[in-house]
């Protein structure tokens, strides 16, 4: 990446180009971070998905958001041809096809490196690119479960509990590649050359519960759910229903937080108890009248009586209600560019702020604009439109 790639700042990664071979889920949501950030990403998309009347109107797909589209037939020689020609100027392609798909189709770190040495050959998939379980299919809960991650999700009288899919495909997948994209490219920056990221959600999924094993070595983990400090069975670290039906979160884990929250609440712990609250033996008869207590008021008035205090409390908000929190809203944690409420880049950066700069794009959108970026005129574009090989 050199200055004259970078006439005016747009997000750190400005002058940055990625080509996206387009696939759901963690790939599409590390090109979504790339693209929020700067870089200029273009998704190459299947060419039996493009509808030209749509044109013009935001895919409703939001982690598609700030990038254009080509519509391209990967089997074709000539869409291939297309595809190596987009990679020679690029410096990131990120991918999330089972193992080997890439090479079959001629597109692989091989192929890509030889017409790019530079190029940084990013791979998405749940189970990482060898191993007996390499070439089947998975989800997101599957992942999970094999690193022991999910055994430790849920009550202690209940199964494990599906995080929904945000530990998996977005935080140890999608946030993982992202992170393995930019380390890449420091390096290619730096003198180095291209080289291929393998990024799996059971490797990223593992490193995200370190900390976890080690509580496990240093003795303050059990292994049985629900029982432990984080994961729901200290009383003081739950979630509470309130007298309208709604929850209230609390995280009151040091002393001092945890006597803010005693003095304000007014809790009294079961008589003979005394307050150690730290003994697991008093954890069930505090969780009682902790929830008794909190099913007096609703959850609104213990917010206004908890949440600005160093008590740890927040309310549980819905989907519906948290853009309009004023914490979130003082910060803009969510905009609308185009009419569409949606979060916002993140993280944040003082000199180069990342921003929302396109709707997601309709399938092949974009593609005789990108073709002419490659040199080629209107006749050469028919041409591939009528071989099939781009739409």
């Amino acid at each position: 990446m050199t200055a004259e790639r970078r006439p005016h700042l747009e997000g750190p990664l400005s002058g940055i180009r990625v080509i996206e071979l387009a696939g759901i889920g963690p790939g599409p949501f590390a090109a979504m971070m790339l693209a929020d950030l700067g870089a200029d990403v273009v998704r190459v998309d299947r060419v039996d998905g493009v509808q030209a009347e749509l044109f013009g109107q935001p895919h409703p797909d939001l982690l598609n958001r700030g990038r254009r589209s080509i519509g391209v037939d990967l089997k074709a020689p000539a869409g291939r041809q297309v595809v190596l020609d987009l990679i020679r100027t690029a410096d990131v392609l990120v991918e999330g096809f089972r193992p080997g798909v890439t090479e079959r189709l001629g597109l692989g770190p091989a192929d890509c490196l030889e017409v790019n040495p530079r190029l940084v050959y990013g791979r998405m998939t749940g189970w990482g690119q060898y191993g007996p379980n390499a070439q089947h299919a998975g989800h997101d809960i599957d992942y999970l479960a094999l690193t022991g991650v999910l055994h430790g999700i849920g009550r202690s009288d209940g199964p494990p509990v599906p995080p929904l899919n945000l530990l998996g495909d977005f935080g140890g997948g999608g946030m993982m590649l992202a992170f393995g994209v930019v380390c890449a490219l420091y390096d290619v920056q730096a003198g180095g050359v291209g080289q291929v990221i393998d990024a799996a959600i059971v490797d990223g999924v593992s490193v995200l519960s370190t900390q976890i094993h080690a509580l496990r070595r240093m003795g303050r983990w059990q292994d049985p759910r629900g029982v432990n400090l984080l994961d729901g069975g200290a009383p003081f670290y739950d979630t509470y229903e309130c007298a309208d039906g709604r929850y209230l979160a609390v995280g009151a884990l040091e002393p001092r937080f945890y006597d803010e929250l005693v003095h304000r609440t007014g809790f009294e712990p079961e008589p003979g108890t005394g307050r150690d609250r730290t003994l697991p033996g008093n954890w069930a008869a505090d969780r009682e009248r902790w929830a008794r207590l909190f099913r007096s008021r609703s959850r609104d008035e213990w917010a206004a009586l908890l949440e600005h205090t160093d008590a740890c409390v927040a309310p549980v908000l819905d989907w519906a209600e948290a853009p309009g929190h004023p914490h979130l809203a003082a910060r803009e944690v969510f905009v609308e560019p185009y009419g569409v409420r949606q979060p916002a880049p993140a993280p944040r950066f003082s000199r180069t702020p990342g921003v929302i700069r396109r709707p997601p794009p309709q399938p092949g959108e974009h593609t005789d604009e990108l073709l002419h970026e490659l040199g080629l005129d209107d006749g050469e574009i028919s041409r591939l439109r009528d071989q099939g090989a781009v739409a």
